[in-house]
């Protein structure tokens, strides 16, 4: 088949410590990213005010629902990619690669012409406090401009780690990191753009960062050599990437949609309850990137070794990923449980409402001691995605959304907006166990992506 690149470590040899090494880089890009997004928080929640911060909580629940389309999207890319990269057919892993990209970019830029068409809409059926209407617009149409990127960063993302060059993204994603608070800073402050600052930071960073993403991978590719000519778009490649990227999309997408139905119930509780909650959330999206990379590095490690016709081998790094998780989440039970209040208050300014520290503190401190059932749900989806099984897990995250929507809209009037998170944990266990299920039968090892 030609020159071949540089061997992958993730198809044989010892396990633990090759996941762990890549898994590091994964989740650094995580944190970087949390890490920036926090920032983001933070500085418009200091500078700006309770409202502000309220004004991009409000935004958030809305821009999640299109991030989870770009990384359902992703999924299916990376999970066909890392197959043919394990079987080492480099001209078909180019044509996967080259069909993403271009679909990629034509798919942003439709979503991103509804996103500026029906924000304003959305936000009001949600019944965003007016009083910070306005701002979150403004924030949203700034953000639907910069799609495209937000679309094409996620993709390239998933195909260097479904190469197993996981370094890479990392250090594209600390530079927009580093840039986006370094414009933040900048544009909120000394240049008194408000949270329409906040949104242009973000999307000029992301968008430099795809664009020397962008460039390093077709200088990485040239160093794979096939026997026959990669093709620029082929529609036998989407489909197959499509067969395991709309389940993904469909997952994760209502997921968000829930999660934005979820705050709508939030919203009935004022701005001050809201801002709490956005704090939280932020927090929340934080502590979940080690298990989140976990997944990720699982999801790449699963293809790369199902495409290599070993899948006893995938299901050993399955069992090295759950112990990982298990000692992650004690250590994030530890920090959420003894600094619940302190934490949320780096998000809020001086003259803080009683409300929001209450809402956000409750929120973090209740979940914190059921992250392990989430990390364990979210390695089994790293399994399940990596071999292409994407039926069964599409439904287990549906029934886990139905549930925590459904309990949030009918307890609240009774148990107030605490409802909210109590039925977190019984929603990602409806979901673990069925898919736990799915893993114990094995049908998973029969599934064919590519």
């Amino acid at each position: 088949m030609g020159k071949i690149a540089e061997q992958s470590s993730l198809t044989s040899g010892p396990i633990a410590l090759p996941m762990m090494a890549f898994t590091f880089p994964i989740f650094l890009g995580n944190l970087f990213q949390q890490f920036y997004n926090m920032a983001d928080t933070i500085i418009v929640g200091r500078l700006l005010g309770e409202d502000a911060l309220a004004a991009v909580g409000a935004s958030y629940a809305l821009t999640t629902v299109f991030i989870s389309i770009a990384f359902g999207g992703a999924v299916g890319a990376s999970v066909v990619v890392g197959q043919h990269m394990g079987a080492r057919n480099f001209e078909r892993m180019k044509t996967s690669i080259h069909t993403t990209l271009s679909s990629f970019l034509a798919f942003s830029i439709v979503l991103s012409i509804v996103g500026l068409l029906l924000s304003g809409k959305i936000l009001l059926a949600l019944n965003t406090p007016q009083d910070i209407m306005d701002m979150a617009t403004d924030y949203l149409g700034i953000y639907f401009l910069g799609m495209p990127f937000l679309f094409l960063y996620n993709a390239l993302s998933a195909i260097f780690n479904a190469m197993g060059k996981s370094r890479i993204p990392l250090l594209f994603l600390i530079f927009s990191s580093l840039t986006n608070i370094a414009l933040d800073i900048i544009f909120v402050g000394p240049l008194s753009m408000g949270v329409a600052g906040a949104a242009s930071a973000t999307v000029i960073s992301q968008g430099i960062s795809a664009v020397l993403s962008f460039v390093v991978l077709y200088r990485r590719l040239g160093t794979y050599e096939a026997e026959e000519r990669s093709r620029f778009f082929e529609y036998a490649i989407l489909k197959k990437i499509a067969r395991v990227a709309l389940p993904s999309i469909l997952s994760q997408s209502i997921i968000s949609i829930g999660m934005m139905l979820v705050q709508a119930v939030v919203n009935d509780f004022g701005s001050m309850a809201l801002a709490g909650y956005s704090a939280a959330i932020r927090v929340d999206s934080f502590v979940v990137s080690p298990f989140t990379s976990l997944g990720t590095a699982l999801s790449a490690f699963v293809s790369q070794n199902m495409g290599a016709g070993n899948p006893d081998r995938a299901k050993k790094g399955f069992h090295v990923a759950m112990a990982l998780t298990a000692s992650v989440a004690a250590a994030i039970l530890l920090v959420l449980c003894l600094f619940p209040d302190r934490i949320i208050l780096l998000f809020l300014g001086e003259n803080y409402s009683a409300t929001a520290l209450e809402v956000g503190s409750g929120y973090i401190h209740f979940t914190g001691f059921f992250y392990i059932i989430l990390g364990a749900k979210i390695c089994t989806d790293g399994l399940l995605r990596g071999a292409g099984d994407m039926k069964l897990l599409t439904i287990a995250n549906i029934l886990n959304l139905g549930f925590r929507v459904g309990m949030a809209y009918a307890a609240t009037p009774i148990l107030g907006i605490e409802a909210v998170w109590y039925a977190i944990p019984v929603g990602w266990t409806i979901n673990l166990a069925i898919e736990a299920a799915r893993y114990r039968s094995g049908k998973w090892k029969a599934v064919k992506a590519i």
